[in-house]
């Protein structure tokens, strides 16, 4: 997903993260992001902070044979996942390890980079957009998405109130800067400071499902990075604090939870640009 410091998964946790948030929400903003930039046949495609491969997959159909797909990532274990999952019809795909500060790939080679939602963890944003641009040949396209305000999260927002609440001041840290690049502005300045052209950002909604509040909330603390604030705690303890923390996130969610389901309202920003055809 993103640099070693702010998002490692390893053995399970990919795993899980794979069966359970993929389906849930990495799938479906990767088929939006990919529709949005508009991938044809053909194009030569890397994508950045790919993790399990959701984006990548997806880009691997609509290019089809003809096309490439280049998905990295710093995490083997995410990328393990990758390598061992079924590949889709379309163009093969080749698994990187490598960070998007120094992307391993020459000038002009690729005809689209896309990032989705991982451009906010890196820690030199402006580098690793110049990386990108780098890559890219003249006229080549770019497609990245970001989380909005906590605020306009409310499952997010809740969770990050809960893990203050229950488990320990600034719990949250990692949650919370899902959403650190969240100003539009913020983000289309990053985009123009590196040399991208016709740089358009779209504010998106989609409505995610999880079966339940708890297995929303366990599978945050099971397949991401918020796992890490209960290192150090017994397994009673722990279990302890995520059964708190699902219930008080379900207070606050109960307008999102029907008898069937949890489904709530997530939100992206969108930024497509291009670089120059003269370059």
């Amino acid at each position: 997903m993103a640099e070693p410091d702010t998002w490692q998964l390893e053995g399970a946790a990919a795993e899980l993260y794979e069966r359970y948030l993929v389906p849930a929400v990495t799938l479906p903003w990767a088929l939006d992001l990919v529709d949005r930039v508009g991938l044809e046949r053909g194009d030569s495609v890397l994508d950045v902070a790919c993790g399990t491969g959701a984006v990548a997959r997806v880009a691997a159909i609509r290019v089809a044979d003809g096309g490439r797909v280049v998905g990295l990532d710093v995490n083997e274990g995410m990328l393990s996942v990758a390598r061992s999952l079924s590949q889709p019809e379309g163009a093969s795909i080749e698994w990187v390890d490598g960070s998007a500060l120094a992307l391993p790939f020459g000038e002009d080679e690729f005809s689209v980079v896309l990032c989705q939602l991982g451009l906010q963890f890196f820690s030199d944003r402006t580098a690793t957009l110049r990386e990108m641009r780098r890559v890219l040949v003249p006229g080549g396209r770019i497609g990245a998405s970001v989380y909005s305000a906590i605020e306009r999260n409310p499952a997010t927002h809740a969770l990050s109130a809960a893990l203050d609440r229950h488990v320990g001041e600034n719990a949250s840290r990692t949650k919370r800067s899902e959403h650190s690049l969240a100003d539009v502005e913020q983000l289309r300045s990053l985009f123009v400071a590196v040399g991208f052209d016709r740089v358009e950002i779209e504010t998106v909604e989609r409505i995610v499902r999880f079966a339940s509040v708890d297995e929303y909330v366990r599978v945050q603390f099971a397949a991401t990075p918020v796992a890490a604030v209960l290192i150090g705690f017994d397994p009673h303890e722990r279990e302890r604090l995520v059964a708190q923390v699902s219930v008080d996130v379900g207070s606050k969610l109960a307008r999102f939870q029907t008898a069937s389901e949890l489904a709530f309202p997530q939100e992206v920003h969108v930024a497509r640009a291009t670089t120059s055809s003269s370059l």
